[in-house]
């Protein structure tokens, strides 16, 4: 078996270093407009949508899988390869309309890399060989590739929209780089933002830190590299000094947040960083009266995330309370994400106007919490559709189709930002649901019905899981998930609080 995975191996490795075909399509240092505006023929157009299906969706999933360590990520993941391999070599052989040499197709050689690092790695692991030794090594290679593919994946699809279309070249670079980097960090704060307050509020409670004190390192950071960049030549310009000062907002209030976020606190400080930048962007003068418009719709986008960030601070997230050390979680009896069971967290009280409103205060949560990971994919989709270049493309095309441009671009970003945030849930959803991660709350629900006759469901679309604790903290039964455990919907938790009444006064009756 060892011998036969070896050959495949070096018969992979044979095939992707072999010199395409010099027939194949190829790169130009110059174009004549002939060939620029040839029609794209059918080969281009199959590696296209082939690609974006693999990186976008495809790896992404047996990304999670991986994580989930579920039986699928292996076939899902060699599928993908392979298919990408096919999709490269399409790319190379099409045939029609000519581009200019870009980073895309520079980024297409340099993704091979990941690619055998990942498919030799893989198939080592699979060998179980060198257990002690070099084995735990691979494990975390393999895991650090795996996590890379939706970076590049997004990157490298960006570069494919920027050579389809020719943009970014010449005195265009710095503009497009300055929208393409923030708004895909947006897009990653977004992500970020609906990982931890979809799944991973115990993650955030072991880790001893606030949300807001991350926010505040990664703001502050940029700031600094934002400072010093933004500037260039000896003339400044308006753009260059406001740039530099939202720089010096970022790195100032970043380490104010820091400074406040300490002993896991919360502030709302990166929130309010938010709200000014959206305000700086909303009045921030472009050459084209449609890429102001376009900067102020960013703008508003912007800052009414920072206003719903803040509102869930303030009255929706837990405190993700710590006692002693940094690895002693005691339950949260104020917050509405509690970590207690209902019957720790009412049976003093048993005072069902009490169990009913903090029910309903913690179903708003469920649905508030959305808002502010969506806007912020919302704006940065919003800002990487408002360089020069594609609204006056734009701008062009809807003199001879549409006449109102206004209407047209928010309503395709927010298109698109729909379906990018059902990827981000889809993906939030399936590794809480595959995998070990099924097998565990699966066993964590036996449990739980076994000893208090409770039948635990999803809330919220299925999403929220956590692992119920103990009065000191600890987890129920050996077979909990160690992050996760679900949360029951309220028609199921009132039968459960009724047979948890039933309990405590049987246990009552006894004792007298």
């Amino acid at each position: 078996m060892a011998s036969a995975l070896v050959r495949t191996v070096l018969l992979v490795l044979f095939i992707c270093c072999t010199p395409i075909n010099v027939a194949a399509h190829a790169h130009h240092d110059e174009l004549s407009e002939e060939d620029a505006s040839k029609p794209v023929d059918a080969i281009l157009w199959i590696h296209i949508f082939l690609q974006a299906i693999i990186w976008g969706l495809l790896f992404p999933v047996g990304m999670v899988f991986g994580l989930s360590r579920s039986r699928w990520h292996v076939p899902l993941q060699s599928t993908g390869i392979a298919l990408t391999l096919g999709g490269y070599f399409l790319g190379h052989a099409h045939k029609g309309r000519a581009f200019l040499a870009g980073v895309h197709g520079t980024m297409a050689n340099i993704l091979l890399i990941p690619i055998l690092t990942q498919l030799v790695v893989g198939i080592y692991l699979k060998l179980h060989i060198h257990e002690r030794s070099l084995r735990p090594w691979a494990v975390r290679l393999h895991g650090l590739v795996g996590k890379s593919y939706p970076i590049l994946g997004w990157t490298q699809m960006l570069f494919g929209a920027i050579t389809f279309r020719g943009y970014c070249r010449g005195g265009s670079l710095g503009q497009c780089l300055a929208h393409y980097i923030m708004g895909s960090g947006f897009i990653a704060y977004g992500t970020i933002m609906a990982i931890l307050l979809l799944v991973g509020e115990a993650w955030v409670r072991r880790s001893g830190r606030s949300p807001e004190w991350w926010d505040s390192w990664v703001i502050m950071l940029w700031g600094i590299v934002n400072t010093f960049t933004e500037h260039r030549g000896s003339h400044w310009s308006a753009k260059d000094m406001q740039h530099t000062i939202l720089g010096v907002l970022w790195w100032t209030g970043g380490a104010l947040g820091i400074f406040l976020a300490r002993k896991n606190q919360r502030t709302v400080v990166p929130a309010i960083i938010i709200i000014l930048t959206g305000w700086a962007m909303s009045e921030h003068a472009q050459a084209l009266m449609i890429s102001t418009r376009v900067h102020a719709l960013f703008g508003y986008t912007l800052g009414l995330a920072g206003v719903t960030r803040i509102i869930e601070i303030c009255f929706f997230v837990p405190t993700f309370a710590q006692s002693g050390s940094s690895h002693s979680v005691v339950p949260d009896d104020s917050s509405d994400h509690t970590l207690a069971s209902p019957r720790e967290q009412f049976a003093p009280t048993l005072d069902n106007g009490m169990r009913e409103a903090k029910e309903e205060k913690t179903a708003a949560a469920k649905v508030f919490r959305h808002l502010p990971p969506y806007l912020l994919v919302t704006a940065g989709l919003l800002f990487i559709s408002a360089t020069d270049e594609e609204l006056d493309y734009a701008s062009l095309s809807a003199r001879t189709v549409w006449s109102k441009l206004e209407e047209l671009i928010p309503t395709s970003s927010h298109s698109i930002s729909f379906v990018l945030y059902l990827l981000i849930v889809f993906l939030i959803n399936l590794y809480a649901t595959s995998g070990r991660n099924a097998s565990a709350t699966s066993s964590a629900f036996t449990h739980e019905r076994q000893h208090r006759g409770e039948y635990d469901d999803a809330a919220g679309g299925g999403i929220e899981l956590r692992t119920p604790l103990s009065a000191h903290g600890h987890e129920h039964g050996q077979g909990a998930a160690k992050w996760y455990a679900r949360v029951p919907s309220r028609s199921q938790a009132v039968d459960g609080r009724a047979a948890e009444q039933q309990h405590i006064l049987g246990e009552d009756e006894d004792e007298e």
